[in-house]
């Protein structure tokens, strides 16, 4: 499944469907930097990286649509508490 070069433009990590598996890929590469049999394995290694990184995590669905999305970054606009 090909996505749409504006689904992969936002920074951070992806985890895409792949060849019926699931693929976590940084966003504007051209490899996976791992495929996991389930989408589960691949969300918890994305996030890992996403944590690290301070970036953020796009969850894609079997569609290849974005479904989910998480933020690691400094958010510029904290809530207050």
């Amino acid at each position: 499944m090909q996505l749409e070069d504006s689904e992969m433009a936002q920074k951070g990590q992806h985890v895409v469907p792949s060849g019926g598996k699931w693929a976590v890929r940084r966003s504007g590469a051209e490899r996976a930097s791992g495929v996991f049999s389930t989408q589960e394995e691949a969300v918890s290694r994305a996030r890992e990286l996403a944590k690290t990184q301070g970036t953020e995590l796009y969850i894609h669905g079997r569609d290849g649509r974005i479904r989910e999305r998480s933020s690691y970054g400094k958010d510029p606009y904290p809530p207050k508490g």
